[in-house]
């Protein structure tokens, strides 16, 4: 079995080496190319998209030496040899015309997902289908109708992964290529030997290819190349998972494919989480990530080259099944998802572990929202400035807040009274008073924020305005500030204009209180 495959491999290497100089050549003198026409577009100079045309003519090419092979030695393969052939290359072949049409006209989503939908049922036609899934059903049979929709999205979801990585030189081969020689290997061990000839045959097509598609590359992959290598990859694993144990036919091909699922994962998430329609292109990939911090194009490749080979390497120890074993690589793979998401920075999940810190808070949040709460009941009882002055205090002593000033709007008459008794009246004849949190010593302008409250009680009259401080910090403010801008401001200007309509009573401030200070202009 051994020289057949060696061959098939060299086959498909030198013919996809020939095949793809020939079709860059050629879509070039046709003008099938694509130029670099918005901000998302990485390369300066038109370029053809029809790479995915060499590999699979070359592909094609060696099945059509496989097939003489097994005509010639019939007793050397399974006598479905041929019909699962047919079973994965018509579907095959489709999705690759589609990928053909969209390189040259261009095609809108709906249209390609449901033409690979209905490749994906040509599949499960044919007898490549998930037929349970034991992680979440056990080892009971699935309704046909839930077998195709698992058949339909899993084919879904890595055919368009591995186009969704397609966006720097070489990225979408390389990371293909380390997928197929696990596809091979797990073929070699459980097989069925079709798995192992159509994997040997596209990973040497695709290192053909890779010469000419390597950084820098004067021919793209193209929706031709990534769409058809992504929908046949995801039918070997089909196939190959018929043969093999449970857990290696289930967790070894999403491991082996785990920088594009990886990708298509966070992709989808980002846009959701940002409100964005799935479908919608952005500079926000993995590989763009990466760009941004400062490397090189080619670095970039070399390192997603690396990250594949991690994920390769760690699918190949689950071709011996043990708990430990599986627990490692998941544990493996855990931490370095979470590192390297962390790395990349990605501001949509920045926010998301924020929203879970505030979680954590919400027992203090609580509590300070029942003081603003609780406030605004006793101010609607207050009778005096004084009892208003404590009330304040107690509200704002408790939250985060640094301090606040309360500037009250006072009549003439008002001001008079003030003024004959020990209040203090500011430069713009505003009696104000400032409380400031314990242990800070002043508020400076230049590392504070303020909330500015407006007060207007119910009766429309204007009582003054609240400032309230913050001093600037990396602990998030616990506390509902919608709280404060809705029945509070209210509630505090009708205190304030029961209080100051009524004749008044001026209670000096106690001598130990130093927070009664001028109201400063500006």
């Amino acid at each position: 079995m051994t020289p057949i495959f060696f061959v098939i491999f060299l086959l498909a290497l030198f013919l996809s080496f020939v095949l793809t100089r020939f079709v860059r050549d050629y879509a070039r003198s046709r003008g099938w190319v694509a130029a670099p026409t918005n901000e998302r577009h990485l390369h300066s100079v038109p370029l053809p998209r029809l790479g995915g045309v060499a590999i699979f003519l070359s592909f094609a090419a060696c099945m059509a030496l496989s097939a003489g092979w097994a005509i010639r030695h019939p007793n050397l393969h399974p006598a479905n040899f041929f019909e699962t052939m047919r079973t994965v290359l018509v579907p095959a072949a489709l999705v690759f015309a589609l990928g053909v049409w969209d390189d040259l006209r261009g095609l809108g989503p709906y249209v390609k997902f449901g033409v690979q939908t209905v490749a994906a049922s040509m599949l499960y036609a044919g007898g490549l289908r998930i037929v349970n899934i034991p992680v979440l059903f056990g080892n009971r049979p699935l309704p046909w109708f839930v077998e195709l929709m698992f058949t339909v999205i899993w084919v879904l979801a890595i055919t368009n992964a591995f186009n969704l990585i397609d966006g720097l030189d070489g990225l979408a081969a390389g990371s293909a290529l380390f997928s197929t020689m696990v596809a091979f290997v797990l073929a070699v061990f459980h097989g069925p030997v079709l798995v192992e000839v159509m994997t040997i045959a596209l990973a040497g097509a695709i290192l053909g290819f890779l010469r000419f598609n390597f950084n820098p590359a004067t021919i793209f992959l193209g929706d031709s190349g990534s769409l058809f290598i992504g929908f046949l990859l995801s039918a070997l694993a089909l196939h190959g998972a018929q043969k093999a144990p449970t857990i290696v036919a289930v967790a070894i091909p999403i491991v082996s494919f785990g920088l594009p699922i990886l990708e298509t994962v966070l992709s989808i998430v980002r846009r959701l989480i940002s409100g964005r329609p799935v479908f919608t292109a952005d500079r926000e990939h993995i590989h763009h990530k990466l760009l941004q911090h400062g490397m090189s194009h080619r670095q970039v490749v070399i390192i997603l080259y690396g990250v594949s080979a991690g994920f390769a390497m760690l699918s190949l120890f689950l071709l011996w099944p043990t708990g430990s074993s599986l627990g490692l690589v998941m544990a493996v793979l855990g931490i370095g998802i979470w590192i390297g998401v962390q790395h990349l920075g990605y501001l949509e999940f920045g926010e998301i572990a924020r929203v879970g810190r505030r979680t954590l808070d919400q027992p203090q949040i609580f509590v300070n929202n029942l003081a603003i709460r609780r406030a605004t009941e006793e101010l609607k009882v207050a009778r005096d400035l004084e009892q208003i002055q404590h009330i304040l205090t107690a509200a704002f002593g408790s939250n985060d807040f640094d301090g606040f000033q309360l500037n009250l709007g006072l009549s003439p008459r008002q001001m008079i009274s003030f003024a004959d008794s020990d209040a203090r009246l500011s430069e713009d004849s505003e009696s104000s008073f400032r409380w400031m949190k314990p242990g800070v010593k002043h508020l400076n302008t230049s590392s504070l924020w303020t909330i500015a409250l407006s007060l207007l009680s119910s009766s429309e009259r204007p009582c003054g305005t609240l400032m309230i401080y913050r001093l600037y910090s990396r602990h998030d403010l616990q506390l509902d500030v919608n709280l404060l801008t809705a029945i509070f401001p209210t509630a505090l200007a009708d205190a304030l204009d029961r209080t100051l309509t009524q004749p008044v009573e001026v209670i000096p401030m106690p001598e130990q209180d130093a927070s009664l200070l001028p109201a400063q202009a500006g």
